[in-house]
């Protein structure tokens, strides 16, 4: 046996990390040459997994895997891993991983669809079980007549909660609740947009949603083709009991655009992106949105006066997608040049804003490319979010542990039983959402709910 200096190139790079006690089986390929592979995986109690290869390919047996995790419930795991060449066997130099005790949700919801631009000939929104390498649909856009299906959420704090819209001619908006699936139509004649962008209240009573009118511009830059503005926004407030729909109105309010509603997990505060309203005569680049907040009292379904939480305009800067952390101690969100919609801008990162003092800082999970959307779990611990990293084009699904102190961990991407999964998938993750539940229809039942007329949703002033 021949000692190797440094450690194995693998793929992926799932080396360094923290993992969750319930995750599926991290495989790997061994990215250096030989004629036969083998590694073995000890956790600190002396379990241990032993897997030979011919290829370097490690494919992890699932039930061996569950009870090495177990068995290293707060400690480490350690990696050694041989390669033979030339009838020589070389020992590299050993890697471990972190098992956390604190679990990942047992789902992620995720809508799988080709990058850039397209008109949803083929789209759908699965669930993937986070314990194991199962994947289902929620709902694929071909047994709606392909058409557009988009904007789901799941209520973090009340998971029985599910929503999305599907666009098109069986348009509306689906809600779930213990099962039961619905089918409704928040346009009013009041409203000059549509329902768009929605938060769930923490008690399941309302959704928040932005109102948006939308448009594209398409460039014949590499680095951004497609640039998403919005012409038009505001903020609305529904009653899911109640099926009344009002506006979120501010002082004026004409002269802002709104969008991208988050609550407070105590449902007392609703955070929102803000920009100037445009004219005629914008120049995208220009558009720039800030953070506020506003108080909501839930007896009376009204808002107090918007107070500004982070100004990113005076550096140059705008926000998106803000996520509060299920204690209410720090919100996350993306930070990019300008815009609304930063899915294709590289210079998207995610930073966290403590909310005790409203300090701000990047966060260490952010690479050289798109870091986008992202999702909490309810204990607070993981957070998974859209990146760009892998080619720049596709956003993969990469998870981060977020210790006591809130500090982000090494992200390590979602992991798949081929692992050359995401060098072959070519679609791209699109809004990943962790959930506790198991949201599963059978496509007649979607189907026979899209086809039925819409439930029209009320206006209400307040």
């Amino acid at each position: 046996m021949t000692k190797v200096d440094g450690q194995p190139q693998i793929e992926p790079g799932y080396t360094g990390i923290t993992i969750p006690v319930n995750i599926a089986p991290l495989n790997f390929i061994i990215n250096e040459k030989g004629d036969s592979y083998a590694v073995t995986i000890t956790s600190e109690a002396g379990e241990s997994i032993e897997i030979l290869s011919r290829e370097g390919e490690i494919i992890i047996p699932e039930k061996k895997w569950k009870s090495l995790l177990k068995s290293a419930a707060g400690q480490e795991i350690t990696y050694k891993v041989y390669v033979k060449n030339a009838g020589n066997w070389g020992e590299f130099e050993a890697f471990s991983n972190s098992v956390s005790k604190a679990p990942i949700p047992p789902y992620v919801i995720y809508r799988l669809l080709y990058p850039g631009y397209e008109s949803w000939k083929e789209m759908s929104i699965m669930q993937r079980n986070l314990e194991t390498f199962d994947e289902k649909a929620v709902i694929k856009n071909e047994v709606v007549d392909e058409n557009c299906v988009n904007c789901h959420a799941v209520n973090q704090q009340n998971q029985a909660n599910f929503m999305f819209h599907v666009r098109g001619s069986m348009g509306g908006t689906f809600f779930v609740s213990d099962g039961d699936l619905q089918k409704f139509n928040l346009k009013t004649a009041e409203m000059e947009n549509g329902a768009t962008y929605p938060r769930w209240h923490p008690s399941g009573k309302f959704v928040a949603f932005s109102s948006n009118k939308v448009v594209q511009q398409f460039h014949s830059s590499e680095q951004k083709k497609i640039e998403v503005s919005d012409l038009e926004s505001s903020l609305l407030l529904y009653n899911v009991a109640g099926n009344n729909i009002q506006p979120i109105h501010f002082q004026n309010s004409d002269q802002f655009m709104d969008t991208y509603p988050e609550w407070s997990p105590d449902g007392k505060y609703l955070y929102f992106c803000r920009a100037k309203q445009i004219d005629k005569n914008y120049l995208y680049s220009d558009i720039r949105y800030n953070l506020y907040r506003t108080a909501f009292n839930a007896k009376t379904r009204s808002f107090s006066a918007e107070e500004l939480v982070f100004n990113a305009d005076t550096i140059g800067k705008s926000v998106s997608f803000p996520r509060v952390s299920p204690d209410g101690k720090q919100l996350i969100f993306t930070l990019h040049n300008y815009g609304c919609f930063p899915i294709w801008h590289k210079e998207a990162d995610l930073w966290s804003i403590n909310l005790e003092d409203f300090s701000t800082k990047p966060m260490a999970v952010n690479s050289d490319f798109t870091e986008s959307y992202h999702s909490w779990s309810a204990n607070g611990r993981w957070l998974i979010f859209s990146s760009k990293r892998d080619d720049g084009l596709s956003a993969r699904p990469y998870i981060a542990y977020i210790d006591e102190s809130g500090n982000a961990h090494k992200p390590f991407i979602l992991p798949q039983k081929d692992p050359l999964f995401y060098s072959r998938f070519l679609k791209t993750f699109n809004i990943p959402e962790f959930s506790e539940s198991d949201f599963s229809f059978l496509p007649g039942e979607i189907r026979k709910a899209a086809q039925k007329e819409a439930k029209p949703a009320k206006w209400s002033k307040q």
